[in-house]
């Protein structure tokens, strides 16, 4: 486990062990990216239309009022969440969509669900051992 900024980086999701390299660890970093992705409704629409299909950089630029470089701006920040991927094709660069990368949010999600519910579960467990006033009256 390595500090990185005042945060550890220590992995949130357990990696499976695959020809002895851990695939899918996902660090407190990586989800920090992947949830500041999808933080943006423009992102969120971006990655929706990828989903779909294969869209170019510049049909997407089309769609948004926003200039060209801004719509570059948000497909960097999905890349680099991993969330997308961009393919040159010509002198298009195609966006697509990383469908692992949505499996692993969820599995975060999961997981802290799971964490915040075995924590209601304990505080529920407390509270039922405290002795309520005028039981036993």
């Amino acid at each position: 486990m390595t500090k990185v900024g005042g945060r550890s980086s220590q992995p949130l999701t357990r990696g499976l062990t695959y020809n002895r390299v851990v695939v899918d660890e996902l660090t407190e970093q990586d989800a920090d990216r992947l949830f500041h992705a999808l933080a943006d409704a423009t992102r969120r629409d971006i990655l929706h239309r990828c989903v779909r299909g294969e869209p170019s950089v510049s049909r997407l630029a089309d769609i948004y009022p926003m200039s060209f470089a801004a719509v570059q701006k948000h497909v960097a920040v999905l890349e680099r969440a991993g969330l997308v991927t961009k393919e040159r094709r010509g002198r298009e660069q195609r966006v697509r969509t990383d469908g692992d990368a949505l499996g692993r949010a969820r599995r975060v999600v999961d997981e802290l669900e799971t964490a915040w519910r075995g924590r209601v579960d304990r505080m529920a467990d407390l509270l039922a051992q405290v002795p309520r006033e005028g039981a036993g009256r």
